[in-house]
């Protein structure tokens, strides 16, 4: 399978080609999903006993189902948090595919986890986080949210025996993303959702939350996760207020700025996050605002011996990765993955290429680009502001619209390869939500779009 034979190189040259090609387009074809019966009507069984053929397989790639895809880097893609990779980043993403290193341990990926760690103290010195914290890239913001988690809950463990074996519990507001909840089942904890009276949660009502415990309930409480830029209005929590309570109250203070952290590069928002560098764990995902290929995401602590503790693997055939002739640093010890590719790489190299700089204004176009559709959506009569642009996000209505109308303009627009927006729900209330990430994004991107709500 593996002999290098004339079919193998013109096959490669065919997919550099298009790689080539895909890189250099700004502006890909926006494709829409075929449903799995269409799709196996026109392209058929593809895994056989003899196989199909390289040329045959590419081909139906190329001509059929990468169409049935949607590029998250389209410069009208502005619905979920889109992704848009540099392309100096998916250029060294297939580098780091085609080097097979593997990056749990030192001893067998020290150059690719030297590179992954340059790029990490980049972000850690966006967090402010004292000397000596440090994290490890993860497959994105679940991995690295559960990765803080178990952390936290070990730490809480140690702290007292008769925690052992205890369920414990957790604090958040409802505007935490749904990883959250999704993994505290995983590690079998309970979740306590505060209401907020304004839109971001602040040190009093956690205070407030924390007093309502029952003695039991307080017994148990091993962390408080704030948020850094929720995904559906861009909010932040008030860190400082909060960092206050949770060392008041001797609590893990875990920040979720998956979506938002790329903003910590940026001057004019940094003030926002004010309190995030006193947190324990931080997760921040590359792969949404920081121009990273998927899947990228990161998690940082400010103690790693207690990740460490928590996350580090024992086994007969692993030994040797931690003997002395092996030292270095191993990111399988600091999250929930031992087998791991080397994801920082992509980041590593487009940092690299283009200075933290570019980074800076990049973020920054998102930022701007949110407070021009702002204007642009108040000027318009049958348009109106649900709430000030928060971040790269922005959500309006559709005077008059129902929840039926918001969604045929959706399809209707992707139909025609137009643009990717969707409606989300604000306040049980549906309205539009535009994300800006992509740099590429235009104002005439903006206008096109709004047009159609005409």
């Amino acid at each position: 399978m593996h002999t290098i034979d004339m079919d193998l190189v013109e096959m490669t040259l065919d997919v550099m080609k298009y790689t080539i090609d895909r890189i250099s387009n700004i502006t890909p074809e926006m494709g829409a999903p075929k449903n799995e019966e269409e799709l196996f009507r026109i392209v058929g069984q593809t895994v056989t006993p003899e196989g199909i053929g390289g040329e045959n397989a590419f081909q139906l790639f190329r001509d059929v189902l990468v169409k049935a895809t949607v590029p998250i880097d389209h410069p009208r893609h502005l619905a979920f948090v889109p992704a848009a990779p540099t392309r100096a980043a998916i250029m060294f993403d297939l580098v780091t595919s085609a080097s097979s290193i593997h990056g749990a341990y030192w001893m067998e990926g020290a150059g690719g986890i030297f590179c992954e760690n340059q790029a990490m103290k980049w972000l850690v010195s966006l967090t402010g986080l004292p000397e000596g914290a440090f994290g490890v890239f993860t497959s994105g913001g679940t991995a690295a949210n559960l990765s803080a988690m178990v952390a936290a809950r070990e730490a809480w463990r140690s702290k007292d025996s008769q925690n052992v074996g205890k369920k414990a519990l957790m604090l958040t507001s409802h505007g935490a993303h749904s990883s959250i909840q999704a993994m505290a089942k995983v590690i079998d904890a309970d979740v306590v959702m505060i209401d907020c009276e304004e839109e971001n949660l602040t040190g009093r009502e956690l205070q407030n939350a924390i007093n309502e415990l029952e003695e039991k309930d307080r017994n148990r409480l091993f962390a408080v996760v704030a948020t850094g830029g929720t995904t559906n209005a861009g909010i932040i929590d008030q860190l400082d207020t909060i960092a206050d309570v949770c060392e008041k109250e001797n609590v893990w203070f875990h920040v979720d700025c998956a979506y938002g952290g790329g903003a910590l590069a940026a001057p004019s928002v940094r003030h926002l996050f004010n309190g995030v560098e006193r947190a324990d764990s931080i997760t921040i995902d590359p792969h949404k605002w920081l121009f990273s290929p998927y899947d990228c995401g990161a998690v940082i602590y400010k103690d790693l011996e207690l990740a460490k503790n928590a996350h580090s693997q024992k086994g007969a055939y692993l030994e040797i990765f931690k003997d002395d002739g092996a030292e270095g640093f191993n990111p399988a010890d600091y999250q929930i993955q031992l087998t791991r590719r080397i994801r920082g790489m992509p980041l590593w190299f487009s940092l690299a290429m283009h200075g933290t700089n570019k980074y800076q204004q990049a973020i920054e176009t998102g930022i701007e680009l949110a407070k021009k559709a702002a204007k642009k959506i108040e000027e318009r009569d049958n348009l109106e502001l649900v709430r000030p642009s928060s971040l790269s996000v922005v959500l309006f209505r559709r005077k008059g619209w129902s929840p039926e109308e918001y969604r045929d303009w959706t399809y209707k627009n992707h139909r025609e390869g137009l643009a990717l927006v969707t409606p989300t729900t604000w306040k049980k209330e549906t309205v539009v939500r535009f994300c800006f990430i992509n740099p590429d994004t235009t104002e005439e991107d903006i206008d096109m779009i709004l047009d159609t709500m005409d």
